[in-house]
């Protein structure tokens, strides 16, 4: 039996000697379970035609993870001085760094099922965001989800998975691996690693599945994470198609309706008609995709209030979204330029002092603030509207004891707006008109909002979040038009972006589709505008509506005063830059890539060759912008 026993532990410790590769096979085996997790989620939108080539790849994918996250390990047990610590000391250090390695596994299999279903994505630069907002995020997750119970859960598998790895680990220990020995496993991973990063080149030009599910099911969480944060800054000349800059910046100026001028220098824009000195209020609602609101076919009745809204006003039907986040939602609203590849200008340094709807109406006059019902600190909100001399009012401005809720992402919408009336009585009593940017919350998870508002109860999902927050903007409304400023008052509500843009391909035109609204009964027409706009047209195309003349470095164009000839639309994820026009997307990815889809009535997209003018005009317009902004020539007039 003894020597069974010992020839066991001897053929252990031949298989087992590098303890590194036991936690390897630990990742691998995380990462299959992950992935077959995700599938559950998503089996009705994948390609099985090719998922097994996903998984094949995806192996691939998970090896260049597993080697690189296990590098720390692989350096402990390389320095450690086996031949000096007791070996029940040594197997319970060892057992110490395999049970924190498989907790932290499986806490990344929960992670990233969570994600999915928030998003329909890997860890992408949303979730390198969220580093930074630690409090909000974490609050946000405890809010949601019941954590003490999945932490303690995670805690009791990974002690049933522990308990048999304590043969394998003392088999692995049953004799210290002298310093040489260890040496040629470094050496061996040392190889491994460098073949992984040739590999990691390999796996993203294979990575190509026509389903962008496919795509993210055979990526790795951590890869696309660390490739995210790598990513989060790209410079356009660098990574996409280019062309000299004098061509492109003569196309540019005249695609904005100016030919022979210079984007980087203003151009003036002429009224057509007398200007209307009126207050606007421009409502950006979170995540309020189109498709639920009952004028876009929704017959939840989710959105009563906007739908009522939409009839008395103005409705512009084929409105899209630059992006996937609020700060790329914000950009465009507040600076009119399309999205430019990595972080929003929003959080990037040296945004102040920019050209923004806001100047223009500072330049006439205006009070101009921007309100949210969170801390303004997150998404970098207070310094980029405060360095662009907005007056910002946010969660500190508001006094408790007008909050009936609020949850880790601010006070309930009606709060925040409650305090919006007060901010423009007060211009209001001083004889000054306002411009009023808000910023809504409550449709964000975990969709919590007061009692005995709506007919939905807080805290069951998305659709709750979207009754009230129409509930909260209605009421707004209702208690605006009791308010001697009302009748010469604006407003416009506009979605930051929709509530999910994961879909089969990587630009999904109908997740983009976003509502806007505008209502000013005593100087807005009811209608509808059908014709195809940017949400960086927002600005422009309300300025013209106030018939103001101005001088304009905006990219955006005045929808309503725009031959059709010239529509066109941009959506865009953190690395694939949309051009929407005449029913085909042009999309510019890095390494200097192009593609072209057709885009029928329902949104569905097929691939088709590139149309090089369309080409010319995606470069025009984003590499335009990129060497504005970067050259710092989207200054303020002032």
């Amino acid at each position: 039996m003894s020597g069974n026993s010992s020839g066991w532990r001897a053929r252990a410790h031949h298989y087992f000697g590098a303890v590194p590769l036991l936690l390897l096979a630990t990742f691998l085996a995380a990462s299959l379970l992950t992935r077959i997790g995700l599938l559950a989620l998503s089996w009705r939108e994948v390609d099985w035609l090719m998922l097994p080539a996903s998984f094949l790849l995806g192996i691939l994918y998970d090896l260049i993870a597993g080697a690189w996250s296990l590098v720390p390990v692989l350096l402990i047990y390389l320095v450690l001085p086996q031949r000096r610590i007791p070996r029940a000391m040594l197997q319970g250090i060892v057992l110490a760094l395999l049970g924190t390695s498989i907790y932290l596994l499986l806490f990344n299999f929960v992670s990233e099922l969570l994600f999915w279903q928030e998003f329909g994505v890997r860890y992408n630069f949303i979730a390198v965001d969220y580093l930074v907002y630690t409090t909000e995020v974490i609050g946000n997750i405890r809010e949601s989800y019941p954590v003490g119970k999945i932490l303690a859960g995670l805690l009791v598998l990974t002690l049933l998975l522990l308990w048999p790895a304590r043969r394998l680990v003392a088999a692995a220990l049953a004799q210290p691996q002298p310093v040489r020995a260890r040496l040629r496993h470094a050496a061996g991973w040392a190889m491994i690693l460098v073949a992984t990063w040739f590999g990691a080149a390999a796996a993203s030009a294979a990575n190509g599945f026509a389903n962008h599910y496919n795509v993210e099911l055979a990526s790795n969480g951590l890869y696309s994470f660390a490739a995210a944060f790598r990513n989060n800054e790209l410079d356009y000349e660098h990574f996409y198609l280019t062309r000299p800059s004098n061509e492109v910046r003569q196309t540019l100026g005249r695609m904005l309706a100016s030919p022979g001028a210079e984007p980087d220098k203003p151009r003036q824009v002429a009224a057509h008609g007398a200007e209307q000195r009126l207050n606007v209020v421009l409502v950006s609602v979170e995540s309020l995709s189109a498709d639920f609101l009952g004028k876009f076919g929704n017959n939840e009745g989710l959105t009563p209030q906007l739908d009522r809204l939409a009839s008395q006003g103005l409705l512009f039907t084929k409105l899209y979204a630059t992006g996937t986040r609020t700060v790329r939602g914000l950009e465009a609203l507040t600076l009119s330029v399309p999205p430019t590849p990595g972080q929003s200008i929003v959080k990037r340094p040296g945004n102040e002092d920019l050209f923004s709807l806001g100047s223009v109406f500072r330049g006439k006059g205006y009070d101009v603030r921007y309100a949210y019902g969170g801390y303004g600190y997150f998404d970098n909100m207070n310094a980029f509207f405060g360095g662009n001399n907005y007056n910002v009012v946010d969660r500190l401005n508001i006094p408790d004891s007008r909050i009936p809720f609020e949850n880790i992402w601010g006070v309930a919408d009606e709060a925040l707006f409650d305090q919006v009336l007060d901010e423009i009585d007060a211009s209001h009593r001083q004889g000054r008109l306002s411009f009023t940017h808000v910023m809504t919350t409550s449709n964000h998870r975990p969709f919590t909002y007061p009692d005995g508002r709506i007919d939905i109860p807080s805290h069951t999902g998305r659709a709750g979040g979207v009754k009230y927050t129409d509930y909260a903007i209605g009421r707004f409304i209702d208690m605006a038009r009791a308010k001697p400023w009302f009748k010469d008052t604006m407003f416009v509500i506009v979605a930051d972006h929709t509530a999910s843009s994961a879909g089969k391909t990587d630009l999904p035109v109908a997740r983009y589709h976003i509502p806007m609204i505008v209502y000013a009964p005593a100087h807005v027409k009811p209608g509808t505008v059908d014709r195809l706009a940017s949400q960086i047209d927002t600005g422009p195309t309300l300025l013209g509506m106030l018939n103001f003349s101005y001088a304009s470095r905006f990219i955006g164009h005045d929808v309503l005063h725009t031959p059709p000839e010239d529509d066109r639309a941009f959506i865009s994820t953190y690395q694939s830059l949309g051009y929407l026009k005449h029913d085909t997307l042009t999309v510019l990815q890095p390494r200097r890539q192009v593609a072209a889809f057709a885009v029928d009535a329902e949104s569905n997209t097929t691939p088709v060759p590139v149309n090089q003018t369309l080409v010319q005009e995606a470069v025009a317009y984003y590499q335009g912008t990129a060497e504005l902004v970067k050259a710092g020539q989207y200054r303020s007039l002032r």
